[in-house]
């Protein structure tokens, strides 16, 4: 079965974090994780990340699953932020917005970070968000949950930008590159987590049972978005997608 035929799970990593608190287990290892995982490209797939947002028009933004902060520390140090730009980060893990508090408030942004939970964020008005960004946090979530609420907390016209697991469009090349994903990454990641494997066994599941760029821009049609469009990075290993909150809507019914 090919990966365009796959249906995926909603919860593509079968994560839970009311079961492990991995995150807050891994968290000062967790860029490590990120550079020996991807060899060090995913720092110019979030420098893409930031570099759409910082093209984007907007007051108000809110970077979800922000961990340890590595997009929001790309759009300060751009430098291009106007005295009107606010920006919330906010994750589940305590530890790891700590980290990320640490990296950004050296930088003087205007930069809030709040403990949320991207699958229901009450303390966040509706329609109150220009641009709502998440990396790399769709695969251990629950997406149309997520999506449904990141509809919700952006305005009218707001737009939404995401960093995810995607498929390389040749079939053979993407079938060994999950091999490879199978067979090295428990490896590296038992050395670099000292035997703790369910910070590779999520993202490993994630990756696999993740949709397609194709079958995720349908997920975001399909929960109310517009103008959906995605580009693919490194081949298809990831695909940022940027979609938009139709004008004159404030929620899904």
């Amino acid at each position: 079965m090919s990966p365009e035929e796959r249906a995926s799970p909603a919860n593509a990593a079968d994560f839970h974090a009311e079961v492990d608190d991995v995150f807050e287990r891994i968290a000062s290892r967790y860029d490590l994780l990120c550079d020996l995982f991807s060899f060090g490209i995913h720092r110019s797939w979030k420098r893409r990340v930031a570099a759409l947002i910082a093209s984007e028009p907007w007051t108000d933004m809110h970077d979800a699953a922000t961990g340890t902060g590595d997009v929001i520390l790309r759009v300060a140090r751009q430098g291009r932020l106007q005295a009107h730009q606010k920006i919330v980060a906010s994750d589940m893990s305590l530890k790891m917005l700590a980290l990320a508090q640490k990296r950004v408030t050296s930088l003087g942004a205007p930069v809030e970070f709040k403990v949320l939970d991207a699958h229901a964020m009450p303390s966040v008005p509706a329609a109150s968000v220009d641009l709502y960004s998440m990396s790399l946090g769709l695969k251990i979530c629950e997406r149309q949950q997520v999506l449904r609420e990141a509809y919700r907390v952006l305005r009218p016209g707001g737009r939404l930008i995401t960093l995810e697991a995607s498929n390389i469009s040749c079939r053979r090349l993407h079938h060994a590159y999950l091999r490879y994903m199978t067979f090295c990454m428990p490896f590296i990641g038992w050395v670099a987590t000292r035997g703790d494997a369910s910070a590779y066994r999520y993202l490993l599941k994630g990756i696999e049972d993740f949709p397609t760029a194709e079958g995720l821009a349908a997920e975001m049609a399909g929960a109310g978005f517009e103008q959906v469009r995605f580009e693919r990075l490194s081949l298809g290993i990831v695909a940022i997608h940027v979609a938009r909150k139709p004008l004159g809507e404030e929620c899904l019914n």
